[in-house]
């Protein structure tokens, strides 16, 4: 079982920055494929971004160049560092981690559905 819990979002004016974070625990957590997601009020959820166990990653179109993902393996953590954000960013950023085997990581951005394990969300509202 792993809890995945988020923090770090808040509201921001276009052009500004955020880093949003992810503190995750449970066992063994860290061999898994972990993601970032966000959605709308109304919307559908979309990938913004992946990160497999060796630091591989994985953009949605939408954010490359202005966000980035990491993860601290000793501390357990999940980072997206937003920046240069826009008013179409605005949404509920939630963590997710767990892939089955035969779903691959960097291919994972529009499997929302195989991710095992989701933290409860945080606001991000740019204006």
């Amino acid at each position: 079982q792993v809890q995945l819990v988020e923090s770090g979002g808040g509201s921001v004016q276009a052009g500004g920055s955020l880093r949003v974070s992810c503190a995750a625990s449970g066992s063994t957590h860290m061999r898994y494929c972990m993601a970032w997601f966000r959605q709308t009020p109304g919307g559908e959820r979309e990938g913004v971004a992946t990160i497999d166990s060796q630091g591989g990653k994985k953009y949605a179109d939408s954010v490359k160049g202005r966000f980035t993902v990491s993860r601290d393996h000793a501390q357990a953590t999940l980072d997206l560092e937003m920046n240069s954000l826009k008013p179409e960013d605005t949404a509920m950023y939630y963590c997710a981690a767990d892939l089955p085997p035969w779903v691959t990581c960097s291919g994972a951005l529009a499997r929302i559905a195989d991710f095992g394990w989701w933290g409860q969300g945080t606001q991000v509202t740019v204006s």
